[in-house]
């Protein structure tokens, strides 16, 4: 059924302040809850702070007084919403637990939002992204093993393939080389517009967290891998945002935050079978139909024009999860070796130019080792093999993979080869 957020009801904002015990105390057990509805409590609060932060940035370039209450106003509510979110997770979940369902975020919804992308270019820059979030899956999932003693599907609960993807250590690149082309504003669809800006909010969600959490663990190979991966999501973060339209004006952009919510609730209400957290969406989704119609008034009123030329007459659906096995199974195969081109393009790695400016970002960080590399010897030590969960055909694939995704410069010392990856297959991986 059609769903136009602009002539639904929402609530009012001066119901919208709560008590500190309606924002803090709920929580889902880790060991009941289904993943789906872990990917949903990460995304959102992603999707929470990139709200906050923006409704921040734009409060420091506006004198407009109305935009200015409105923004302040909200900047409070999105705050106790994302509160409420991120403090959904228990506290006996440990970091990489957890970590283990921001990578089932990224992949699982960028696979989701790659699929339903009406722009190419784009579509293809979410290809490209999937492959290097699969392999941060693979490399967290040894530790989760080598550290608490679990496998990845105590979390992932079979729906994703923990197997290597494009390696991490090619992920590390001149970051100019990330730039993307924009898409114009003027042609570009809501469901690309919101495709964008969900994507980016989860990438910068991982980044911060990984920031904020991978030191918590003695261990300085962790740590390092936590710091390496941090810093592709970094470069995530600046090839996904680079997609968007510089030229937006702000009162686009706070119509394009506000419709975004809007369409990630919804999304989120439609599909959650957790009592407690369809409560949530259901709430705060009515929450932000109400921001959502102030922004479209503010738009109108100081841009003069129709709201619907930006969003349309109804919601997008940039989150859905469900298993997308067989979709990443197909880009893993064409694409492994695919690279970053040197004109906003991409190259396979046989076409890249002997001067590719990442050849030099990928040795100097790499000098010592790739800790990703060193992971996967370091659990070939204890059990004769990595952690791989993957049905039998794709797994007996992993050799011929690793000998496509990993390039001869730019090569990390003590890199894991294919002829080992090979001989690991050979033995079960006994928990």
């Amino acid at each position: 059924m059609k769903f136009n957020p602009l002539k639904e009801k929402g609530l009012p904002i001066e119901k919208q302040v709560r008590t500190w015990h309606d924002i803090a105390h709920r929580k889902y057990n880790k060991n009941e809850v289904d993943c789906y509805s872990r990917t949903r409590q990460i995304l959102m609060n992603g999707i929470e702070v990139e709200a906050w932060n923006f409704k921040h940035n734009f409060a420091r370039n506006t004198n407009h007084e109305d935009t200015c209450e409105f923004l302040a106003q909200t900047k409070r509510i999105e705050d106790a919403q994302q509160t409420t979110i991120n403090w959904l997770a228990p506290c006996d979940q440990s970091v990489l637990e957890t970590t283990l369902g921001y990578e089932q975020v990224a992949v699982d919804l960028t696979a989701w939002l790659a699929q339903n992308e009406p722009d190419p270019y784009v579509k293809e820059t979410l290809d490209f992204g999937l492959l290097e979030d699969f392999d941060h899956l693979y490399r967290y999932s040894q530790w989760a093993y080598m550290i608490h003693g679990i496998s990845p599907d105590a979390i992932v609960q079979g729906q994703t393939d923990v197997i290597i993807g494009r390696p991490t250590q090619h992920h590390h690149n001149c970051n100019i080389l990330r730039l993307r082309k924009p898409y114009d504003k003027n042609t570009a669809t809501p469901q690309t517009k919101v495709n964008i800006l969900t994507i980016v909010s989860g990438e910068q969600q991982t980044h911060n967290y990984y920031g904020e959490h991978g030191f918590a663990y003695g261990s300085e190979l962790l740590r390092e891998t936590y710091a390496e991966i941090k810093d592709v999501e970094e470069e995530h973060v600046t090839m996904y945002e680079s997609l968007i339209d510089p030229t937006e004006s702000f009162y686009e952009k706070l119509l394009l935050h506000e419709f975004t919510e809007v369409c990630t609730y919804h999304n989120c209400y439609e599909d959650e079978q957790h009592p407690v957290l369809k409560e949530i969406w259901e709430e705060f989704l009515a929450m932000e139909i109400n921001h959502l119609q102030t922004a479209a008034e503010l738009f109108k009123k100081y841009e003069k024009r129709d709201p619907e030329e930006i969003i349309g007459e109804e919601v997008v659906h940039p989150c859905h999860f469900e298993s997308q096995k067989e979709y990443v199974t197909e880009i893993l195969e064409e694409q492994i070796d695919k690279r970053l081109g040197t004109d906003k393009d991409y190259l396979y790695i046989k076409e890249l130019p002997d001067d590719w400016a990442s050849y030099d970002i990928q040795k100097k960080v790499s000098e010592d080792g790739a800790p990703s590399e060193v992971t996967i010897r370091v659990i070939a030590q204890q059990k004769d093999r990595d952690l791989v969960i993957a049905d039998t055909q794709l797994q007996n694939k992993l050799p011929e993979l690793v000998k496509r995704g990993l390039q001869k410069k730019g090569l990390a010392p003590e890199s894991v080869t294919s002829e080992e990856y090979k001989e690991m297959n050979k033995e079960e991986f006994l928990f």
